[in-house]
């Protein structure tokens, strides 16, 4: 802290983290680090094949890949920090860096919000535009889309950080969390903090909610066009391209508005340790899985990249 005409300022938080006790931080610190790690093999690798394999060079896999950029970017805003908190006890952050973190936390959560709605548009125009959709879908129009959720993103994350992080803090610096999240760092904050609730409660309701909105309303339609198809079959095809999104739209969106969108004096900080565990380390491992578990093309891609590598360590040379 440093000193002030008329009060102490806050320029380091404490991250109280998990536990206190050897036997748990050695658990915890084994736990995270393979979660971590599996985030980052699997979202990693999905990239990779995407990109490899020509015959997902559709604007699903596009979006796909852009989902698990930013969920390998998601994870790494909180996982080293906190892994590191876990072994070397230095549990402290600067006043900046605790506002970097939850400035690129925050934005990567918002645009994976905007990603989601734009996958859901893109799935009701692969169900019920079939036959017009690589024409609707066009890769300009899946950039725009891309382009579109990060500066929508990361622009709402801007306005909710300056918010924030301007009011006074002047002690205590303990933030009762593994990083920098909203709750508990507005509860430090010694000036009135009505405003910055409004702002970003108007911000989770034009990004959150209204994402929410746009899946809700894409898959009433996919829906629709699901049960005016005849054959069994065609039904259990049509929507089986969409049931692995709206899974992980589900995960994300429920955990998100979970935390951020229901009254203050529900708040429970113990508890809410848990749920930010869920929604920032534990889904950004689960998306990849969520999407490769019943999806044939993928399975397809891995069966032939397993393949070409082993003519490969064979002596075969395709050329």
């Amino acid at each position: 802290m440093a000193g002030g005409r008329n009060s102490t300022v806050v320029t380091r938080f404490i991250l109280l983290g998990f536990s206190d006790q050897p036997q748990m931080k050695i658990f915890l610190f084994m736990l995270f680090l393979g979660i971590y790690i599996l985030t980052l093999a699997w979202n990693l690798s999905l990239i990779t094949l995407i990109r490899m394999d020509s015959h997902l060079h559709t604007p699903m896999y596009f979006f796909l890949s852009n989902l698990s950029f930013l969920d390998i970017c998601y994870s790494s805003s909180t996982a080293p920090k906190m892994l590191s908190d876990i072994v070397t006890d230095k549990n402290t952050i600067s006043f900046l860096g605790c506002a970097t973190q939850y400035f690129v936390f925050c934005g990567m959560g918002l645009t994976e919000c905007l990603l989601l709605a734009a996958m859901a548009y893109d799935r009701y125009t692969a169900v019920c535009n079939p036959l017009l959709y690589m024409a609707l879908m066009s890769h300009t129009l899946c950039l725009k889309l891309v382009a579109g959720a990060y500066m929508g993103g990361f622009l709402s994350s801007l306005i909710a950080t300056c918010s924030i992080y301007q009011h006074d803090f002047c002690g205590p610096n303990i933030i009762n969390h593994f990083f920098c999240d909203l709750p508990p760092v507005l509860a430090l904050a010694c000036s009135d903090i009505f405003t910055s609730q409004v702002v970003t409660f108007i911000l989770g309701v034009i990004v959150g909610v209204m994402s929410v909105l746009v899946v809700l309303i894409s898959y009433g339609y996919i829906i629709a066009a699901v049960l005016r198809i005849n054959s069994a079959k065609g039904r259990t095809k049509a929507f089986s391209t969409s049931a692995s999104h709206l899974t992980a739209v589900t995960l994300f969106y429920g955990s998100g508005l979970f935390m951020y969108m229901r009254p203050n004096s529900s708040y429970s900080l113990g508890q809410d340790k848990v749920a930010s565990v869920f929604y920032a380390v534990v889904v950004p491992m689960m998306n990849p899985i969520i999407y490769s578990l019943r999806n044939k093309d993928i399975k397809n891609a891995v069966r032939k990249a397993v393949e070409r590598d082993s003519m490969l360590s064979h002596g075969y040379s395709f050329f």
